[in-house]
């Protein structure tokens, strides 16, 4: 998208008000977070949003998501729901992309579009006093696009560009390399971002094809937070989602397991260390497993500085500044995943000591101390994800995303409280198969090879 020389009086406005929202003068403090109201509001047309009002501050905040994502590209077209993602505001109506970028640069209106596997995403804020105008620029992104040709080439080359910088990363490379390995031609195991000769097809028709299949009232959840009441949001949601078809056409996804290892692939690049990527099969979010798999996780390899993970690997021994492991649960698939990085010749003894600690923690599971101070930090840190109204519209968002249900903010810390030292063991058994990783290894690593 073009960008502006300067930044307008209503830019300044916005951010100054944004900064307050940020201090906590708009929203809940954590004492407050689990007893924010939340509406569900449907509108006239019958389109459902959660919303939370807040009229300390004029400022409106709205996610929303369809579900679909990457996963819906077509097979040689890898990376069509991200180059959308680049569209959007690239022109819409009458206005093209000059036109459309000083206006929104007029009306100081926030707005991003991401894709991801599964879901395609979009972040807007706008001050009350512009919303009208502000609300039509993102109705016209969402179905009047224009896809002009001169903008398309141009994102295209953004787009290029930003795939061969990705080339270039070690992490990236390591990532998409294990993705391949554990999905194959599933779409999961193609980049979200594509290839270069897949975008290379991508052309006006594949953007709006998809746009037609994907952006439907069915497939829709929003979240909405601040200075609005019900019925302006009954309103609004017609006015902007209410012109898209009821349905969605998606294609069938079907459900898949991460192929199991033990796989180990060694991608060759002249850097002075070398990056990993392990993993294999996670847990899916509604599996009733899944809280006290997420507290083992944290215990394990999420807890930053204070996980088994870096206590071994960096503490103890000193072979890497950083390593880590997290769940994430798709919608078709779920995978546990971890990283580290280090020196070339130190690699392989850090992948020795990660797999001997997954080993430990699948046969021994946490301390009864390791999950009281894991809780005590879970249960008091989620309020930080409800102190501005964009943190708050986005947990909203997937709370929807994930059918977590209405009350889930009330509920959730009394979920983890409720987790038990022998909940935890049961699912590091259950989770944890060292024996069955895949990893991908970029660098110049000694002491290790490919193979299975």
């Amino acid at each position: 998208m073009s960008m502006p020389i300067a930044r307008s009086i209503p830019q300044i406005r916005f951010a100054l008000l944004a900064g307050i929202a940020a201090l906590g003068l708009v929203l809940t403090t954590p004492r407050e977070a689990s007893a924010m109201k939340i509406q569900q509001v449907t509108s006239p047309g019958g389109i459902t949003a959660w919303l939370v009002e807040e009229h300390s501050v004029p400022l409106i905040a709205m996610q929303f998501a369809f579900k679909g994502g990457a996963a819906q590209d077509p097979a040689d077209k890898a990376g069509t729901a991200h180059f959308l993602t680049a569209m959007l505001d690239e022109g819409a109506g009458e206005m093209r992309s000059a036109a459309f970028q000083q206006r929104i640069e007029e009306l100081a209106v926030r707005m991003s579009f991401s894709a991801g596997q599964d879901n395609f995403s979009g972040s807007f804020q706008t001050l009350t006093e512009n919303r009208d105008p502000a609300i039509e620029m993102l109705r016209l992104a969402l179905n009047e696009p224009r896809f002009d040709a001169d903008a398309i080439e141009r994102m295209r080359r953004q787009i290029g560009a930003g795939l061969k910088f990705d080339a270039k990363d070690p992490d990236k490379i390591a990532s998409r390399a294990w993705f391949k390995i554990a999905f194959g031609d599933h779409p999961y195991g193609r980049p979200v971002k594509g290839l270069a000769e897949t975008i290379a097809r991508i052309g006006r028709d594949d953007l709006e094809a998809y746009r037609k299949r994907n952006f439907a009232r069915d497939n829709l959840k929003v979240a909405v937070v601040g200075d609005i009441d019900a019925a302006g949001l009954s309103k609004l949601l017609d006015r902007v989602f209410g012109a898209l078809p009821a349905k969605a056409q998606l294609a069938k996804v079907a459900n898949v397991e991460p192929k199991p290892g033990p796989v180990q692939k060694i991608i060759e690049m002249n850097v002075p260390q070398s990056v990993a990527q392990f993993g294999h099969s996670g847990i899916e979010r509604k599996d009733k497993e899944f809280i006290p798999a997420y507290i083992l996780n944290y215990i394990l390899g999420g807890g930053g500085f204070s996980s088994r993970l870096t206590e071994e690997v960096r503490e103890k021994r000193g072979l890497a500044y950083s390593v880590y492991s997290y769940i994430y649960p798709y919608s078709h698939s779920s995978v546990y995943l971890g990283g580290v990085a280090t020196k070339n010749e130190a690699i392989a003894e850090s992948l020795k000591v990660i797999r001997a600690e997954l080993e430990r923690m699948a046969k021994d599971g946490p301390t009864a101390d390791e999950l009281k101070n894991a809780k005590q930090y879970l249960t008091g840190s989620y309020a930080l994800r409800f102190d501005t109204s964009s943190k708050i519209a986005s947990q909203l968002l997937w709370i929807q995303i994930e059918d977590l249900g209405i009350d889930y903010i009330d509920r959730r810390n009394d979920l983890v409280e409720a987790v038990s030292i022998e909940d935890v063991r049961h699912i590091a058994r259950r989770l944890l198969q060292p024996g069955k990783l895949i990893v991908t290894i970029v660098g110049k690593p000694t002491k290790l090879k490919n193979g299975s």
